[in-house]
């Protein structure tokens, strides 16, 4: 393929959830989209389908094999977006590994210490090394912007003690990126999402999750048109390095779910307050 002449995103762990979500709705804002995932990449693989959604929504899906743990393996993903494109416009760092959380009340002495390379070395390192791989190449060119899919497990105990630190750490990265991208017109942000019905969610069989009702829960496309809404914002630099809740972020720009809903924001059932990092 050639160079191509429209925005260029990658978004990690896009096979399905959250990532698929996003990778769709910017593929109906004519996008093109690497969507990376494990794989494979024959046959009815999940991670080929979802590429060929975003293509038949619009815009131009591309699946890439990528283990995440692999530091090269990311690298290359973004030299084959150079060779193909020339250019990323944005990368949504959702790539995710956790634990069996059928047993998430097991406390931390009981859970076994590979959690933290899931976790830590999947849900935070892996979104470290892509956004330098993301930086070098937006910095460059002097524009770019950086989505990191966090979480507010950041405020209060979620899931597990790692996960919390996953998810604060990511705020941190993001907050402090910023500030060394401070002389350069790339933009970094966190967002916090609320309960999501993804696949996972769904398959539970439950009406709630955590006193959260699953049928008001946001959608895997509402927060891909929340971060389309974001990047197509020519005044989102002066939001770099915060952290964002998309339910809020989406009321700022008229972002609804396809039946006209405006899912609720959780920083009430989180403690309130302000977001990480504080004013």
């Amino acid at each position: 393929m050639g160079t191509g002449t429209g925005k260029v995103a990658v978004v990690t762990g896009a096979s399905r959830g959250v990532g698929k979500g996003v990778a769709l709705a910017l593929g109906e804002e004519g996008w093109t989209v690497y969507l990376t995932g494990r794989g494979p990449l024959e046959g009815n693989a999940r991670l080929l389908r979802s590429a060929e959604e975003v293509t038949a929504r619009g815009g131009t899906g591309v699946p890439v094999a990528c283990d995440h743990r692999d530091d090269d393996q990311i690298a290359a993903v973004f030299d084959r977006v150079d060779a193909e494109r020339g250019r990323v416009d944005l990368l949504v760092n959702n790539v995710w590994a956790g634990p069996d959380y059928d047993k998430a009340a097991e406390p931390y002495w009981r859970r076994p210490l590979g959690d933290w390379d899931s976790l830590i070395g999947v849900g935070l390192r892996a979104h470290f090394v892509a956004s330098v791989a993301a930086t070098a190449r937006m910095v460059e060119r002097n524009s770019g912007l950086i989505v990191n899919i966090s979480s507010f497990g950041t405020r209060r105990h979620l899931h597990s003690v790692l996960y919390g630190v996953s998810k604060a750490a990511l705020d941190k990265m993001t907050a402090d990126m910023a500030v060394e991208l401070g002389d350069h017109d790339v933009t970094v942000l966190s967002l916090w999402l609320g309960l999501v019905q993804t696949e996972s969610v769904l398959a539970k069989g439950v009406d709630t999750i955590a006193g959260f009702p699953i049928a008001l829960a946001e959608t895997p496309e509402f927060e891909g048109r929340v971060i389309a809404a974001l990047a197509a914002d020519p005044k989102v630099r002066a939001r770099s390095g915060q952290t964002l809740i998309s339910a809020e972020t989406a009321v700022e720009y008229g972002v609804t779910e396809r039946d006209g809903r405006v899912p609720a924001s959780h920083r009430t059932a989180f403690g309130g307050g302000p977001v990480f990092p504080a004013p």
